[in-house]
Parts: structure tokens; sequence; C-alpha cells
């Protein structure tokens, strides 16, 4: 495995971390990283192919891992955002008949 496929590894792991915490500020900051590390792979003239198609397919599961975890964050959020708007209404018939 040559080393910027394992570097590439190494952010997935990170990223990987980042997504089980729920720290979405992080994740954007190693998205970017990402990027970066799959443009060095993809370039890399010692690269493993194998190793690296690996390496890629495991980065496209957690991807979808990512964006299934912020649909469920949207919706949570959305059903708040209901909730809230329910209650503000709600106090304000009280307020305009108590």
């Amino acid at each position: 495995m040559s080393q910027a496929t394992q570097q590439l590894d190494e952010t997935r792991l990170a990223l990987a971390d980042a997504l089980q915490a729920g720290n979405w500020d992080a994740i954007g900051e190693l998205d970017q990283v990402c990027q970066v590390k799959i443009d060095q792979a993809m370039h890399d003239d010692e690269r493993d192919e194998q190793a690296l198609r690996v390496s890629l397919e495991q980065l496209l599961s957690l991807y979808n891992d990512m964006l299934s975890a912020c649909r469920q964050q949207r919706e949570a959020i959305g059903a708040e955002l209901t909730g809230l708007q329910r209650a503000s209404k709600g106090a304000k018939v009280y307020q305009m008949f108590g």
C-alpha cells in the first residue's frame, strides 16, 4: 500500500470517528482533507490499484453512512422546529384568552 493510500485510509478512519461522535465541524474539515488525499492517491506513481480500489470502496460506504446520518439529523431538527412552532402558537392563544 502506498503512503498516499495509507493517508487516505487514516483520513477515512478519522471521518468515521467524527461521524460516530456526531462532530459535524470535524466532518466538514476532514471532508476537505479527504478530497486532497483522494487526489494525491489517484496521482501517486507508486499506487497499488487494488489497495486504492478497496480504500475508495470503504470511503464510498462511509459517505453513504454520512448521508444517512445527515438525513436523520435534518428530520430530527425539522421535528424539533415543528414542535417549537406549535408551542409558540399555543402560548399566543393562551395569552389572548388568559
